[in-house]
């Protein structure tokens, strides 16, 4: 087996981290960007916190997780068998389905 130089293995270790650091600015920003709406509509008397579709939300929400717990259960059954890696893709999987049932549910 040919083992990649050092070098390469320190970049290919750094991309997750990377990844992460991005991903904690992106979200930091979203939510300041939040906040300081937040604060402009409750200085104007505009501000209504009742304004969430939880029925929009929960059915986004499941078909995603419903999605990518499907393609990974599949994948990692077929990689591995009946392990503890596939909990991998039936926890997402779980969490869209009973994403999808609250969405039945909150629609009566």
């Amino acid at each position: 087996m040919n083992t990649p130089c050092p070098a390469a293995q320190v970049i290919i270790s750094i991309i997750p981290i990377v990844g992460i650091v991005f991903a904690a600015i992106v979200i930091f920003f979203a939510l300041l960007w939040k906040h300081n709406e937040i604060k402009m509509r409750i200085s104007k008397n505009t501000y209504n916190p009742m304004n969430f579709n939880w029925k929009m939300f929960s059915l986004l929400s499941g078909l995603c997780l419903v999605g990518v717990g499907t393609v990974l259960s599949v994948v990692f059954f077929l990689v591995s068998g009946f392990t503890y890696e596939l909990l991998g893709g039936l926890i997402p999987l779980s969490l869209g389905i009973m994403l999808l049932i609250f969405n039945k549910l909150i629609s009566k």
